[in-house]
């Protein structure tokens, strides 16, 4: 019953080894930061995330700058990570964003990104993923970006749990390091090469709350039509 308890209190990744360096899990209320460059597994990671909280009945809503409601499906389902039917329930809903191809004010991006926390704040689902933010750093300046990043936290504080990602290169140092003092999560992702190939790796830099003390790393790499693997540590410094 304790068990059930707490699995009630976080958020699964649905990989035993990835929870296990969450300390079980991302509890619920977290505002929580998944930067890296690209390719270097942040969408896979937020997608991994959607599939464990979905089977743990969770309500999710995912905002994409890159997929499709279709294509995003699809994608998941490559990868072993099946949500089909959850979308077809109501625990999913997909909202694609997309703001290529058109001249962006400061002011206008402003009102966008107004428009996106007014979004989030009337949505019935209680874990939220904003994948990702950088396209908005192209139109927005800083104090846009951190307004934007209370009002989440706000949220937050009112029961929400909220996934962003980034890249690192699309802010000045000095906006990142605001960034992260203000996420209760921080998890890094880099590339690393493995004999002939590059993986995964992911550095658990911060994460306020959790159930269980923390493991620093995980290395995985994803394989079509399998997902996610992760990759022992002691093989990754091979």
């Amino acid at each position: 019953m304790e068990d059930e308890d707490n699995n009630k209190n976080i958020v699964s990744s649905g990989n035993n080894e990835i929870d296990k360096k969450l300390g079980e899990g991302i509890p619920l209320g977290s505002l929580v930061l998944i930067e890296g460059e690209n390719d270097t597994g942040k969408s896979v990671l937020c997608q991994q995330l959607v599939f464990g909280g979905l089977n743990q009945l969770h309500r999710m809503a995912y905002y994409s700058t890159e997929n499709t409601i279709k294509s995003l499906l699809m994608q998941m389902e490559s990868l072993s990570l099946d949500v089909s039917d959850f979308y077809s329930w109501g625990y999913l809903r997909i909202f694609p964003v997309h703001l290529s191809g058109v001249e962006w004010t400061s002011e206008q991006m402003k009102g966008t990104l107004n428009l996106m926390a007014e979004h989030i704040k009337s949505i019935r689902e209680k874990v939220i993923i904003v994948d990702s933010l950088t396209m908005f750093t192209t139109y927005s300046d800083e104090d846009n970006i951190l307004g934007f990043l209370t009002s989440l936290k706000n949220f937050c504080d009112r029961g929400l749990t909220i996934f962003i990602t980034l890249h690192q290169h699309a802010f000045k140092e000095d906006t990142l390091v605001r960034i992260r003092s203000a996420c209760d999560c921080h998890l890094f992702l880099r590339k690393e090469q493995l004999s002939d190939r590059y993986i995964s790796v992911m550095e658990v830099s911060k994460l306020r709350g959790a159930k269980k003390t923390t493991g620093n790393i995980v290395s995985f790499e994803v394989q079509p039509g399998y997902g996610l693997k992760i990759i022992p540590i002691s093989h990754a410094k091979t």
